[in-house]
């Protein structure tokens, strides 16, 4: 069964980009430009890594964030921002996020997060959904 990516971003170009590599990598890979759009999916997909841009009108990457995580714990969130606020990165990380890139970020060191959290044996944990 394929592993499912989530990309959150409102840049075109970085969806774009991110949906190719990580097709390419043989994951089913969804993308979303919004908040409310993200989380449609995050219910109807159950994505298991959602890579999530930190700043998106609307509702920023922490709210995004905090919906993931209360409509299911189980799935590994990796934040993506181009400002270095450390506060709001360790607010992501208290929420939940497992890391967070800065852009812009080197694809090769995503990529291999992203494998290195979707392929080791040990993050075989499937949710139960209702």
């Amino acid at each position: 069964m394929k592993k499912k990516l989530l990309i959150v971003d409102d840049q075109n170009g970085i969806r774009i980009l991110l949906m190719e590599v990580f097709s390419s990598e043989g994951y089913e890979t969804y993308q979303a430009s919004n908040g409310k759009l993200a989380l449609e999916i995050v219910r109807n997909v159950s994505p298991d890594l959602v890579l999530l841009d930190m700043k998106i009108p609307g509702m920023d990457g922490l709210d995004i964030l905090k919906h993931i995580k209360s409509i299911d714990p189980s799935i590994k969130v990796i934040m993506m921002t181009a400002y270095g606020e450390l506060d709001m990165i360790k607010e992501a990380t208290d929420l939940g996020a497992i890391m967070h890139f800065t852009k812009p970020f080197d694809i090769d060191e995503l990529r291999a997060a992203v494998n290195q959290q979707l392929r080791s044996p040990n993050n075989s944990s499937y949710a139960v959904g209702s």
